[in-house]
């Protein structure tokens, strides 16, 4: 099925995680530190990383800030707090899903098998052959200060080229796509995440957050509807 590598400290935890993988005809490598995934990312083939926050040598978050630099494996991240901080900082960094200790082996290899269905997908996604330059599709918003490029995946806050990642590329131009309209959280989640999504729905208001974050002053563009869902308001 898949090469996991699991990135713990304490080794009960990766034989925990390996017991359940194993069963479900995966393969395992395992590293106890951030520095040993790093070295086995650099030198090895995966398909997902399993990996703890906090390690000895190197910590999860900064073994995943270096390992984004060259490689886009998908990244389940652990962690014995379940702080928003800790949320936002993983989602920064491209981690595709958030698992808080203590945790249910069978769930986490669901969660294993959902974030690996999205990212086949994503793969699958090939782009339209183009024989010239396409033509691009552009909106801009709040009297041209907001500047998204729909086609090359761009957005401009006052000129600034905004830093976002993936997911939240996805978010914005999802809701930026159904302007206007109000968007009940299951449709957001299902539209964006897929309908197999397995996870705390609160994963999208941490990525609502985020995305508010990179929008700056125009972050009230994206409207919370309270116990529906949220609204991106192009007339503001």
């Amino acid at each position: 099925m898949y090469h996991i590598l699991v990135v713990d400290d304490e080794e009960m935890i990766r034989r925990l995680i390996a017991k359940y993988a194993v069963y479900e005809g995966h393969e395992i490598t395992e590293a106890s530190d951030g520095m040993q995934a790093i070295d086995l990312c650099r030198t090895g083939k995966f398909d997902l990383m399993i990996i703890d926050i906090m390690m000895p040598e190197l910590d999860g978050f900064s073994a995943c800030r270096e390992i984004r630099k060259f490689s886009d494996i998908p990244i389940i991240m652990l962690s014995a707090r379940g702080e928003e901080y800790d949320k936002i900082n993983g989602f920064e960094l491209g981690i595709d899903d958030y698992v808080v200790k203590p945790f249910s082996p069978k769930e986490l290899m669901l969660r294993v098998n959902a974030v690996m269905k999205r990212a086949a997908a994503k793969a699958q996604e090939a782009p339209a052959p183009v024989s010239s330059e396409p033509e691009h599709e552009i909106v801009e918003l709040g009297g041209g200060g907001l500047r998204a490029d729909l086609t090359a995946r761009i957005v401009y806050v006052d000129g600034k080229r905004a830093d976002m990642t993936p997911k939240e590329y996805d978010l914005f131009f999802y809701m930026l796509k159904n302007k206007n309209i109000a968007l009940t959280r299951e449709k957001l989640i299902t539209e964006v995440w897929g309908y197999d999504y397995f996870g705390d729905d609160r994963t999208l208001d941490t990525h609502i957050k985020l995305l508010r974050k990179s929008l700056g002053k125009y972050a009230d563009f994206v409207v919370t509807l309270r116990g529906v869902g949220y609204r991106f308001d192009a007339e503001k």
